[in-house]
């Protein structure tokens, strides 16, 4: 297949994330997508006042891991959403699992087994009302916001898919990153193709007329790959 008459995926999502899922978008599909990647948003980490003490911490993010591991040098039990940020857990010092695939799979997860002791979430500035949510069932915790995710304008290469008259699939990680987009390409001549992790995401990209949305069954890379499967299938211009 000659590299112009490729498809062409551009990816949103922070690094290393994006260039970890492009690989295996790569191993998933060989040379049959293009692959541009423009993060909409860069992670800052930021200076959070910390508790006293605590018996366990919750991280639904890597980001929110590197984040608490630059404040302090307290580690111990972590509980984790997803086997990838339980991983950088463990190798920053934690002892960690991984429970729920998602933010709404941990509480329901910790409902049926509540946590006893305080715990802390350590989360990033735009991120949902995790302790909140614990704390109404029962659970004693509280959080800080230990990382941004400060938005990023697009590469001179994204900007010029999205001015061009070629379609353009784009992968959305989360309703912020999709609100993101919304926003960056609102005008574009590109005809939309998107996969979003979530209902959510999807809804984010609407003022934008896409030509076509595919939502992941399960809001992780499996499911991300299987709807730009999806879109795959019909051809880009479908």
């Amino acid at each position: 297949m000659a590299a112009q008459s490729r498809p062409t995926l551009l990816l949103t999502r922070p690094e290393p994330a994006a260039t970890r899922f492009a690989a295996q978008v790569r191993g998933a599909f060989g040379d049959g997508l293009a692959i541009v990647i423009s993060p909409l948003m860069v992670p800052v980490v930021l200076d959070a006042p910390l508790p006293d003490g605590w018996d366990g911490t919750l991280f639904t993010s890597e980001t929110g891991v590197a984040g608490l591991a630059r404040l302090t040098a307290r580690r111990g039990a972590a509980i984790c959403v997803g086997p990838r940020t339980a991983a950088a857990a463990q190798a920053a010092g934690w002892q960690a699992r991984a429970l729920g695939g998602d933010a709404n799979g941990l509480v329901a997860a910790l409902a049926a087994a509540p946590l006893t002791g305080h715990w802390l979430h350590a989360r990033g500035r735009d991120a949902g009302d995790l302790a909140g949510r614990l704390r109404a069932a029962g659970m004693a915790v509280t959080e800080a916001v230990v990382y941004a995710q400060e938005p990023q304008a697009p590469t001179p290469q994204a900007r010029a898919l999205l001015d061009g008259p070629a379609p353009l699939q784009v992968a959305l990680f989360s309703p912020r990153s999709a609100q993101l987009f919304a926003a960056m390409a609102r005008g574009a001549a590109a005809p939309l193709h998107i996969a979003a992790i979530s209902a959510a995401a999807a809804r984010a990209v609407e003022p934008l007329a896409p030509r076509r949305v595919e939502i992941a069954a399960t809001p992780d890379a499996p499911g991300m790959l299987a709807a730009l499967a999806r879109l795959s299938a019909t051809g880009p211009g479908a």
